[in-house]
């Protein structure tokens, strides 16, 4: 039986002080927290294979952690964070105030509506999947240190989990944090496990 283990990470925070969405934009991540970072990186295992998305944040956050491997990354698309199509580089507020329509279908049904031009949660759900089971089979037996985003990361544990686009809105993820799923494979099927969620991550207004 091989065992493919993918250890989740969220990019380092976002400095976002006009609280606009960014999902498919690419502002620069803070990867100052030393501290952080070194207890991210002594848990990640050696030899892995590494993979960013192609935005900037997941990029800096890799490199920041500066183990073996994390410099020469693969890029994987469809790994990204939500598109937010028209909504990226505003605020909620100025969603509401310019599409309120729009804002109003997409807030009734967050995981199957998409915003103008981006897409829903739920085809977020679905590439991230595709991607994960072409990995999995790719480097079947090995670790995978995949540093991308919180959606993609959301879509990740879901298909461990194997919960609905709505059920999967419900779980949070912390930038710095490390998730891990593991995949067992016997003879042409397979199963998921979840070894961890959330660890090391700080949320807002934790007090860490």
């Amino acid at each position: 039986m091989k065992n493919t283990r993918w250890w989740l990470i969220r990019h380092a925070p976002v400095p976002n002080p006009g609280n606009m969405i960014y999902g498919r934009s690419d502002p620069a991540a803070d990867t100052g927290d030393s501290d952080a970072l070194a207890a991210l990186a002594a848990r990640l295992p050696p030899q892995a294979v590494w993979v960013t998305s192609h935005l900037r944040r997941t990029r800096q956050t890799a490199a920041a952690l500066r183990l073996p491997g994390s410099d020469m990354a693969l890029v994987e698309r469809a790994l990204a964070e939500q598109d937010f199509g028209r909504w990226e580089g505003l605020s909620h507020d100025a969603v509401a105030e310019l599409h309120p329509e729009e804002a109003r279908r997409f807030w009734s049904a967050p995981a199957t509506e998409a915003p103008p031009d981006g897409e829903s949660f739920a085809a977020v759900m679905e590439r991230v999947a595709g991607a994960v089971a072409r990995l999995t089979d790719l480097y079947a037996g090995r670790d995978v240190v995949a540093v991308i985003h919180g959606g993609s990361i959301r879509a990740a544990l879901a298909l461990a989990l194997d919960l609905t686009p709505q059920a999967a809105l419900r779980l949070a993820v912390a930038p710095l944090s490390l998730s891990r799923i593991d995949h067992y494979a016997n003879e042409g099927d397979g199963f998921w496990s979840v070894a961890a969620m959330n660890a090391l991550g700080t949320f807002p207004g934790s007090g860490r």
